[in-house]
C-alpha cells in the first residue's frame, strides 16, 4: 500500500508539473503581437545609435554613397584620433564631468531635505507651498531664460560654471516630488520611536530616513546626471570662453567649423555619448527599481 501510494503521489507530481509546463508554453497570437511590436519599436530606436557608430567609422564616400553602406569599409579608426585633436575635448569632459559630479551630489542633498520637509515635517501652508513648487514643472524653461540670465550677470556668473551648477541643484521640483512620495510610503513608526529615544529632527534625516531612501536617491541622481551631461542650451547661453564649454557645447562648435565632415562629426558625438551609455547599462537597474518603487504606497 505504502509503494503504491508514492507512486500515485509522483504520479500526480509529474502531472501538476507537465501541466505547468504547457502552461507556461502556451504563446498567445496577442504576446506573440506585443512581442513584434516591442522589437519593431527597439530597432526603431537603436537604429540612430547604430548608423551614428557606423558613420564615425567611415569616410566621406561611404556615408553620402546611394544605395546606403551599412558596415564601413574600410574602417577608418582615424577619424576618432582626428576629432579629438581638433578640438579640446580633454577640457571640456573635465568641465562636464566635475559639473554634472557637483550637480548629483547638491541636489541629492537639497532634495531630499525639502522631500523630508515636505513628507514629515508641518509647517503652516505646507500644502500650498508644495503646490506652487510641483506647478514650475509646468513652467517652460525658454520662459524663465531672460530673468535666469539677468539674474546670473547680476551676481557676475556669467561665462562662468556656477551658473550651470548653482540653478540646477539648488532647484529641482521633479526630484523633490519624486523623494517626497517615496518618504510618505515609509512607516512613521520609525520615526516616533526615534524620537522616544531622543534622537533629533535632523538626526532622523539623517539615520533613519536616507538609508531607507536610497534606490529612489539612485534614480534621481542618474536622472540628474544624465541631464546634466547632455545639458545644451544653458552652457549655450552662459558659457563664452572655450576653455569653459562642456563637451555638447563644444560639439556644436565642432559642427560650426567642420561643416562638410559628417565623419568627425559622428566620430565627435560618439566619444560624448559614451559615459551616458555607460552609467546607463550599469545602473539601469536602480533607474527601474527607484521608479517603481517610489510609485508604491
Amino acid at each position: 500500500m505504502e509503494n503504491k501510494f508514492t507512486v500515485d503521489t509522483d504520479t500526480k507530481n509529474s502531472t501538476v508539473l507537465l501541466s505547468k509546463s504547457k502552461a507556461k508554453s502556451k504563446f498567445s497570437p496577442s504576446q506573440l503581437f506585443l512581442h513584434i511590436i516591442l522589437i519593431l519599436g527597439s530597432v526603431i530606436m537603436v537604429f540612430p545609435f547604430f548608423w551614428t557608430v557606423s558613420s564615425s567609422l567611415k569616410d566621406m564616400s561611404q556615408i553620402f554613397a546611394i544605395p546606403p553602406t551599412w558596415l564601413p569599409n574600410p574602417i577608418m579608426w582615424s577619424n576618432y584620433m582626428n576629432s579629438l585633436t581638433a578640438m579640446p575635448f580633454a577640457q571640456a569632459y573635465w568641465n562636464s564631468f566635475y559639473i554634472t559630479a557637483i550637480t548629483v551630489i547638491v541636489t541629492l542633498l537639497t532634495a531630499s531635505m525639502a522631500a523630508f520637509a515636505f513628507a514629515r515635517i508641518d509647517f503652516p501652508g505646507a500644502n500650498v507651498l508644495f503646490i506652487l513648487f510641483l506647478a514650475t514643472m509646468m513652467i517652460p524653461k525658454q520662459v524663465t531664460m531672460i530673468p535666469l540670465y539677468l539674474v546670473m550677470g547680476s551676481v557676475g556668473w556669467i561665462d562662468s560654471h556656477l551658473a550651470l551648477i548653482v540653478p540646477g541643484s539648488l532647484f529641482n521640483a521633479f526630484a523633490v516630488f519624486l523623494l517626497r512620495q517615496f518618504i510618505m510610503g515609509i512607516p512613521k513608526e520609525l520615526e516616533e520611536a526615534a524620537i522616544i529615544d531622543g534622537a533629533s529632527t535632523f538626526r532622523i534625516y539623517w539615520s533613519i530616513i536616507l538609508p531607507l531612501i536610497r534606490p529612489s536617491l539612485a534614480a534621481v541622481g542618474i536622472f540628474v546626471f544624465l541631464g546634466s551631461w547632455n545639458n545644451f542650451l544653458d552652457p549655450l547661453i552662459f558659457l563664452n570662453t572655450p576653455e569653459n564649454f562642456t563637451v555638447p557645447l563644444l560639439l556644436n562648435t565642432f559642427k560650426g567649423l567642420y561643416v562638410a565632415d559628417w565623419a568627425l562629426m559622428m566620430a565627435g558625438t560618439t566619444i560624448s555619448i559614451i559615459p551616458v551609455l555607460i552609467i546607463y547599462i550599469i545602473a539601469q537597474k536602480q533607474i527601474i527599481e527607484g521608479v517603481t518603487i517610489t510609485g508604491i504606497k
